[in-house]
């Protein structure tokens, strides 16, 4: 059951993200930080948490995933260190993710050579 849930609203999160994409003139840029900014603002709001305990990675996995990480980690700073967490809390909680993103990032770039597309 986990997986269908997984599954159903993480596929309906891509297709709203796909239907921002076909139907208006937002560009990715706009519909990626949207994104992000509803997840922090679901996230800070405790909205999002019954979510993620629902789909699991159906949830944490797309961009709105990093916005409720990033709100989560912030409440566990404040929480923990006062006022400082504001600005250390999500930096925490991410750090994984996006180390792990800056190492792929380098081995895809020593890996493949840089070249135009063929058309």
């Amino acid at each position: 059951m986990n997986y269908l849930w997984a599954f159903l609203i993480g596929g309906g999160l891509c297709l709203i993200g796909q239907l921002l994409i076909d139907l208006t003139k937002l560009s990715s840029a706009r519909i990626l930080v949207a994104y992000a900014v509803a997840g922090v603002a679901l996230g800070g709001t405790g909205l999002y948490k019954p979510l993620v305990d629902l789909a699991g990675a159906g949830a944490t996995v797309p961009l709105t995933g990093f916005g409720y990480l990033l709100a989560d980690g912030v409440q566990k700073a404040v929480g923990e260190k006062g006022l400082l967490g504001i600005f250390t809390g999500g930096f925490t909680a991410a750090a994984a993710g996006m180390a792990a993103v800056v190492m792929f990032a380098l081995i895809v770039a020593v890996l493949f050579k840089r070249g135009d597309k063929m058309s």
